[in-house]
């Protein structure tokens, strides 16, 4: 199974979900990418992955969605409706493949929120890794 995370910039959300899924599940084919890519991944999404053991995982770049073809995934996690929308501009034959997680962006949140946020993302995660 292939499964890509969408969000905003690639470098906080999306890799670290990737980075905690490729931990829970080995097997699966995972990536992520951004919609409007960032230059970094964050600090924040390193000490997360490193905390729960999983930095070995973190991709060292973002991506951008532009660069990948979305008709090849089997599943495409977009953390914000937002992300749903431009995702279905550009495939929308991948309507019935997408799951919208509402996971809000750190950049609009008070910084105190990261450790919630993370948690929320792993949270999620761990759910897919049973469900998948």
């Amino acid at each position: 199974m292939k499964v890509l995370f969408v969000c905003s910039g690639n470098a906080y959300r999306s890799p670290l979900a990737e980075a905690l899924l490729k931990k829970m599940r080995p097997d699966l084919q995972l990536d992520s990418a951004g919609t409007n890519v960032e230059n970094r991944i964050s600090g924040e999404a390193r000490r997360y992955s490193a905390k729960q053991n999983a930095g070995q995982y973190l991709k060292s770049t973002p991506e951008s969605l532009e660069t990948k073809r979305l008709v090849d995934y089997d599943l495409i996690i977009a953390m914000e409706q937002a992300h749903e929308s431009i995702i279905l501009r550009k495939c929308p034959e991948c309507r019935d493949k997408i799951i919208v997680w509402n996971i809000e962006d750190l950049g609009f949140r008070p910084y105190e929120y990261i450790d919630e946020i993370s948690r929320q993302i792993e949270e999620k995660v761990s759910e897919l890794a049973r469900s998948l």
